[in-house]
């Protein structure tokens, strides 16, 4: 059953998921973009905001996995069975692993040094001088990591269960302001030093967004027996990246006590935000 905030949600959008889903994608981009757009008036965050922020995006996540994604895709699309669900949950780690071959880690400049290489384990080395081609592999590895929100959301209005995709816009939508901050200050650190070039690079991240929510609402509408499959994607795909990337860029600056209170943070906020508007 719609809820109230689904019933007002149609009567602006609409009752056709594709253009729901063009509108979710949208909404988290723009979000995304105000993320980016903060380091224009927040020039110097500070490690531990930012590692209290990215632990709060983590949590927000973490939730929306479980309560949007894989309960929903066991319980109500696929008659209890897990099996389609888990499938998915596994394609979408796996497609996030084989990735992060491709295009450089999260961390490799949010944290101004890359990880230890075989040849001198527990040493970090420094980035390189060639930072300007470091930023745009960085932010093609965001932009990689972006690609399963936008899925998520496109999923979520391609099911029909609008109380279920509301709920996963927004809190998608609010993880991506610390993310597209995190992106910006990794261009200003590496010296790009105009502001407005390192918001820029922020929002690019976060454009795959919509054209892939478009794709994901048209997909699961138009063949219904992929949308187990791919919620389970798009939710194995985000615990990927909160394992591999987030946690630890956010515990290895001495501030995993504020980075752990933001994502205990971040699972309530989107528990309440299932809760109230599902």
């Amino acid at each position: 059953m719609v809820g109230v905030v689904g019933d007002q949600f149609v009567q602006v959008v609409g009752s056709n998921p594709v253009v729901q889903g063009l509108v979710g994608g949208l909404v988290i981009a723009s979000l995304n973009l105000l993320g980016a757009s903060l380091v224009l008036v927040w020039r110097d965050p500070s490690e531990r905001a930012l590692d209290g922020a990215l632990g709060f995006a983590a949590g927000v996540m973490l939730a929306a996995s479980f309560t949007s994604l894989i309960l929903p895709g066991i319980e109500t699309y696929s008659g209890g069975d897990p099996v389609p669900v888990l499938v998915g949950v596994a394609l979408g780690a796996l497609f996030l692993d084989r990735a992060d071959v491709l295009v450089p880690h999260a961390h490799y400049l949010l944290s101004g040094r890359q990880r230890a290489d075989a040849a001198n384990p527990g040493e970090d080395i420094p980035v390189s001088d060639e930072r300007l081609a470091g930023v745009v592999l960085f932010v093609l590895a965001i932009t990689l990591h972006n690609m399963p929100e936008g899925l998520a959301v496109g999923v979520g209005f391609g099911s029909g269960d609008l109380d279920t995709a509301i709920p996963l816009m927004l809190a998608i939508g609010l993880q991506n302001v610390p993310e597209g901050l995190a992106v910006s200050v990794a261009a200003v650190n590496a010296g790009l030093d105009r502001r407005f070039y390192a918001a820029v690079a922020g929002v690019r991240s976060g454009l795959v967004e919509v054209p892939l929510a478009v794709l994901g609402a048209y997909a699961v509408g138009t063949v219904s027996a992929l949308l187990p499959y791919a919620m389970g994607f798009a939710a194995g795909a985000m615990l990927f990246v909160i394992s591999d990337e987030i946690v630890p860029e956010t515990h290895v600056r001495g501030h995993e006590r504020v980075a752990t209170l933001g994502t205990l943070l971040g699972v309530v906020v989107m528990l309440y935000l299932d809760v109230s508007l599902g």
